[in-house]
């Protein structure tokens, strides 16, 4: 056969691409300048399983369906993806969805039950809408980058249609209004001292925004650990932006169309907090620094000696031996065990501060074994990463390397054995005095995926809490480990709680810790509360017991000062302060049964602890505004005086009826109220229906036996479910369904009213009573019936209650007019 048939012309081809090629005596004219580039026209299409593929020839995108719910979009400019890894996202089975492929002149577009991803074949313009064709998201500019000539990688870039109206939440704990727009953002990592108003960035990186639009509500994952950028109409009006330094542009659409089922399902990428012990939602006192050991057991003394509940103390820098982790100065804490011990003799549990770190000092074990093992960071000619904190000149660990994590899990064996109950990481940013940071050059194993500190910075935080979290977990057994981190990255929630950091002893910095908690809890981390009191600064008696007010009703509870101000306990100001101070921790005791309840909810169906007006009635376009008031789970309604000498103040409540909490007076929700607020009391409304579990208040969890719940039934003329979960309160077992889940269900009219209960779980409760409070029944009651079985010994009390109690175990009531 004719060789030429095979290949015809094999000569002419070879001259063909020969002519291609110009060789230059200066090859640098040739070089095309760096500018942006985007992706040009779709040209194919490749499925693979629950991914799709699309190029223009030489960019490559891939659409893949997460969920019904849930796409993810990932970008490779020049066809070739980065390895699949992600701190934020754990690996988890596939969920089971139907999507589809279709095509038309015009447009690819991906299909689920819920969502479709389109995609523009003349420009890759991507966008989604919903069932009904509405479109909620659509990019502005298609996805486009540009070269890093100095690091190799790309800058990378996402830019969306913003909406006149539309109105943006998210991004963790950012100092400005709940609403994001018209604002630009910076996510890494920083140690932000005394931050002020509008300051960025701070302590956490959390890429994730949830965007309202037309009453219709989606999110924006950008899971990329570089340091990245959101504009949200700042720049152009019109367009909002996210980008980052490095890595990928891959980011996941979340659908809606209710912001609350945004937040659920981000979760369900990202996890939720395990179960705290339930000490943990208890009051703890801080400050840098108690010591030494007298001073410290002259600080409990003090909330025993004053009928104050406290559960936590903690352990500023000063406990240790010249601030080298993981030892004790036995000049301020000679027998630190039996400190420890009776600690908890009197109810309180000790919590201690652990920095990064790691002092050079070859007769210090933990420097030592570090060294040897090659634990520590270096840089990229192989220097160690060396910089100043507390200790002086220090090495830190590579906390992205999962035998380092191991290591570092290991050494909190002998403060477990002396009983520590939890551990405060700080300054993980990381902060070095100085120079801030972390020098760029610096190298992490990142799980074995390799990178710079540019890829690690912003999840170093993360990594260090987990290998905290998961070195207690297993030292503990079965106890549930406490752990509180500075800085974190997405996907943080499942290892650790958080403060708000250095904050200052304001009434600016009260409104600030406010917004700053419900963002938080909205942006995925739940288990959030600031430096009651500011950190920084000297609070007066009012601004003190007004934050104690709000953190009352924070997720984490915890009073902390700098060692340069005025000592700052509950009782350090005097009367009337200590009484009100009393009074609301009180009641946060009070309402432990509830909070743990509300914690549950989060952990197993991933709802927000705190949920901003906006989350419960997006529908109402001047609630997009609001950022004062907020509920604690979904029956408490709280709004914090935020103002010195402040007598009475407006407070929205949502649609539907309220109870005042101090008198039992109801209100019709769907617009604002006058409420008086003198120093004793700040806003505090129950929701119609609810049914409000109640312990007996404690000077600390566990301090007596639980011999009944109270259970307090707020009247409404529709059905309401409440709920009510039940545990050991430290173990694990919840995990093997020892717990119960308790629902009731309330339903009035104006002669009867209902109460059903239903359980799950294998748990049983110590106590066998409830203590049922009725409030606001439209009727004088003849009767009430549990179970067949007529109660004749129910009473009326002074406040208009009626009062009776009954098993824990019954399953309906009838109040009978």
């Amino acid at each position: 056969m004719d060789e030429n048939i095979l290949n015809p012309n094999p000569i002419g081809k070879i001259i063909e691409e020969e002519e291609e090629f110009h060789h230059l005596n200066n090859p640098v004219l040739g070089l095309k300048p760096i500018v942006k580039k985007y992706l040009g026209s779709v040209t194919d299409v490749k499925e693979a399983g629950n991914k799709f593929f699309f190029t223009d020839s030489e960019a490559r995108v891939e659409v893949t369906v997460v969920t019904d719910e849930i796409i993810r979009v990932r970008l490779a400019p020049h066809g070739v993806f980065l390895e699949e890894f992600s701190y934020a996202v754990p690996k988890h089975d596939q969920k089971a969805v139907v999507f589809s492929l279709h095509q038309d002149e015009n447009e690819y577009r991906v299909s689920t039950n819920t969502v479709n991803c389109h995609i523009r074949k003349i420009d890759f313009h991507i966008s989604f809408s919903d069932t009904q064709d509405h479109v909620t998201s659509q990019d502005s500019v298609p996805m486009h980058w540009e070269e890093n000539t100095q690091f190799g990688g790309y800058y990378v870039f996402g830019t969306k249609v913003c909406h006149h109206d539309e109105a943006f939440y998210g991004l963790g704990d950012k100092a400005s209004d709940l609403n994001l727009r018209g604002r630009r953002f910076k996510n890494w990592n920083t140690d932000a001292y005394s931050f002020g108003w509008n300051q960025d960035p701070l302590y956490r990186s959390i890429p994730f925004y949830i965007s309202l639009n037309e009453g219709i509500a989606h999110g924006i994952f950008f899971d990329n650990t570089f340091k990245a950028t959101f504009d949200f109409g700042a720049e152009d009006r019109t367009k909002t932006s996210f980008w980052a330094d490095g890595g990928e542009l891959q980011y996941y659409y979340i659908h809606g169309p209710h912001m609350m089922d945004v937040v659920k399902r981000y979760h369900l990428l990202t996890g939720t907090h395990p179960m705290p012990p339930l000490w943990a939602l208890g009051y703890h006192q801080c400050r840098w620094s108690y010591y030494p050991e007298t001073k410290v057991m002259s600080v409990a003394k003090g909330f025993r000696t004053n009928q104050i509940p406290c559960d936590g103390i903690y352990l500023d820098i000063d406990y240790m031996d010249g601030y080298r982790c993981f030892t004790w100065n036995r000049k301020y804490f000679p027998d630190p065990k039996k400190m420890i011990k009776e600690l908890a003799a009197d109810g309180f549990k000790t919590v201690v501060i652990i920095d990064p770190g790691i002092r050079v000092d070859d007769n210090y074990s933990v420097f030592k074994e570090g060294k040897e093992k090659r634990y520590f960071c270096r840089r990229c000619d192989d220097y160690f990463m060396e910089g100043h904190v507390w200790p002086g000149r220090c090495q830190f660990p590579d906390f992205t390397n999962p035998e380092v994590r191991e290591w570092w899990g290991g050494l909190f064996d002998e403060l477990v054995q002396l009983g520590v109950a939890g551990v405060w990481n700080d300054m993980n940013e990381p902060a070095v005095f100085g120079a801030g940071t972390f020098p760029d050059d610096v190298r992490h194993q990142y799980d074995g995926f390799r990178g710079s500190h540019r890829k690690a910075h912003n999840v170093y935080g993360m990594q260090m809490v987990r290998a905290t979290y998961e070195g207690l977990r297993k030292l503990m057994k079965n106890k549930r480990p406490f752990t509180i981190t500075r800085a974190g990255y997405s996907g943080l929630q499942r290892y650790a709680s958080v403060w708000t950091g250095d904050n200052v002893a304001s009434w600016e910095h009260l409104r600030l810790g406010n917004i700053q908690c419900q963002r938080l809890s909205m942006s995925g981390v739940p288990f959030c509360g600031t430096d009651i009191g500011g950190f920084s600064g000297e609070p007066d008696g009012e601004l003190f017991t007004r934050w104690i007010q709000f953190g009352a009703f924070s997720p984490f509870m915890r009073a902390h000062s700098a060692g340069d101000t005025k000592e700052r306990e509950p009782w350090s100001f005097g009367e009337p302060y200590t009484a009100i101070n009393r009074k609301f921790i009180e009641l946060r005791y009070r309402l432990l049964p509830y909070m743990y309840s509300t914690f549950w909810e989060h952990h197993r169906y991933g709802f927000p602890i705190l949920r901003p007006v906006v989350l419960q009635e997006q529908d109402v376009l001047t609630n997009q505004a609001r950022q004062d008031e907020f509920t604690y789970g979904d029956k408490i309604l709280v709004c914090p005086v935020m103002e010195p000498g402040q007598t009475s103040r407006p407070v929205y409540l949502p649609k539907g009826q309220w109870y005042n909490f101090w008198t039992n007076e109801i209100a019709q929700g769907g617009g604002e109220i006058m409420v008086p607020t003198p120093l004793e009391t700040i806003p505090v409304f129950i929701k119609a229906g609810a049914v409000l579990p109640e312990y007996p208040i404690m000077q600390y969890v566990g301090e007596k036996e639980i011999e009944e719940v109270k259970l307090n039934v707020y009247y409404a003329d529709h059905e309401v479910n409440s709920f009510l979960f039940e545990d050991y309160g430290e173990t694990f077992a919840y995990e093997q369904d020892i717990y119960l889940e308790k629902k009731f269900i309330v339903n009035g009219k104006n002669n009867l009213v209902t109460i059903e209960q239903t359980m799950e779980g294998l748990y049983t409760p110590r106590y066998e009573n409830y203590h049922f409070r009725l409030i606001g029944l439209p009727f004088a009651p003849t009767k009430i019936i549990v179970d067949g079985k007529t109660i004749t010994d129910f009473v009326l009390t002074e406040d208009k209650c009626y009062e009776f109690k009954f098993s824990k175990n019954f399953k309906h009531i009838e109040i009978l007019k």
